[in-house]
């Protein structure tokens, strides 16, 4: 069962119009200490601009920490890690070992959260990376995305599980000497009236506590259920929750990824699309541009805003992070915007056309969920009993 933490004041940030600047703005304004988690962190213009004001903070004195993930910023030069550690940004990354030669599990679990704590004043959680989100060649920019930003007693929680994994990760490093710094006292200080949680899924105590969320809050449902999801193919407790649901009643929208990004995922998602329709599920396809977003908004009070998809990389594989807002207001807000997205940027899926469409797409759908199920089983990520640190 989700714990919701009352006292908090959680911002909605959408693209990285909002984002950067946002924690731009709190790195200038910090005092103590910062963590930066992030799968992708590129060196282009956004990268730089975060880069530099995390080099100003280090320099005044701020205790700064950088945490990315090797395949994810696999393309992140030497130079740039070199400046930022010379300016005294403690940098690391996450699993480095990534040759595509071997398929092994831990290769392939990967940091995919995304989070910002600075001071235990302010965190920011979502599914924005360190990336211009305007670069997108050959499509209408932004990318697609969310953010929140988190102030409250949920800060010190978050802020807490940043530092489990930092220390880990120096464990395995060798920089025992980055373990000593005592932090900033925890401040439970009310910031605001919006009870939320913050959710984690790791691969020891919090396996499934993300998935579980949405579960319960679906199977809860009285009216409505919106999801946003860039990578959306869930596995059967999770499709039958969703058309139990809109078989009692409840309207159930899907906004899913439009364009083409990862050829395989796109098609595997796809040949789900009929059951769901068949169900009376509405599906949304965002094509105005590449869609990041991982939200969701039930019922006009229970959102959750993260960097968690519903596939199996996520649910299965990655460390992710999602915060739940019980809150009409914010949850009023997301939806709102959720629907605006839908009128202006994306396209009905009508079960009649979907009917239609040639039995090669359908053979090409179906085959590509057969390979994704497949990997996954060959693998053996469904009888994993390991329990990892990192």
């Amino acid at each position: 069962m989700t714990h919701l933490i009352p006292g908090n004041h959680i911002t909605l940030l959408q693209n990285g119009e909002a984002y950067f600047p946002a924690i731009i703005s709190a790195f200038e304004l910090a005092e103590h200490e910062i963590y930066l988690e992030s799968y992708i962190f590129e060196d282009d213009a956004t990268g730089q601009r975060v880069a530099e004001a995390l080099k100003h903070a280090a320099k005044r004195g701020v205790k700064t920490h950088v945490l990315v993930d090797g395949f994810g910023s696999k393309n992140l030069p030497q130079s740039m890690i070199d400046s930022m550690s010379d300016a005294g940004v403690r940098v690391l990354k996450f699993r480095p070992k990534i040759s595509p030669w071997t398929f092994r599990r831990q290769r392939l679990r990967r940091l995919h959260r995304k989070i910002v704590v600075v001071d235990q004043e302010i965190a920011f959680v979502g599914g924005i990376n360190i990336i211009d989100d305007m670069d997108t060649p050959g499509h209408t920019p932004p990318r697609y995305d969310y953010a929140v930003a988190v102030e409250g007693p949920l800060v010190g929680i978050i802020h807490a599980a940043v530092r489990h994994v930092w220390s880990l990760v120096s464990w395995t490093h060798l920089h025992q000497g980055w373990l000593r710094d005592r932090g900033v006292p925890v401040s439970s200080v009310a910031k605001g009236t919006m009870r939320a949680a913050f959710l984690v899924r790791d691969n020891l105590r919090h396996r499934r506590d993300i998935e579980e969320a949405y579960l319960s809050a679906i199977e809860k449902a009285q009216t409505e259920i919106i999801i946003a999801n860039a990578y959306f193919l869930p596995g059967i407790s999770f499709r039958h929750a969703l058309t139990e649901a809109a078989a009692r009643g409840v309207r159930v929208i899907l906004l899913l990824q439009g364009r083409v990004e990862y050829l395989l995922l796109h098609y595997a998602s796809r040949a789900l699309y009929g059951n769901f329709l068949e169900a009376g599920i509405e599906i949304y396809e965002y094509h105005k541009s590449f869609m990041h977003a991982k939200v969701a908004v039930i019922d006009g009070h229970w959102a959750t805003v993260g960097s968690s998809n519903i596939d199996p990389f996520s649910l299965l594989l990655s460390r992710e992070a999602n915060v739940v807002v019980e809150n009409k207001e914010f949850a009023g807000a997301l939806r709102q915007n959720l629907l605006q997205s839908m009128e202006t940027g994306s396209r009905p899926v009508l079960k009649i056309s979907w009917k239609r469409q040639f039995m090669l797409t359908r053979l090409v759908s179906w085959l590509s969920y057969g390979l994704v199920r497949f990997m996954m089983g060959v693998a053996g990520y469904a009888r994993e009993k390991n329990n990892e640190k990192i």
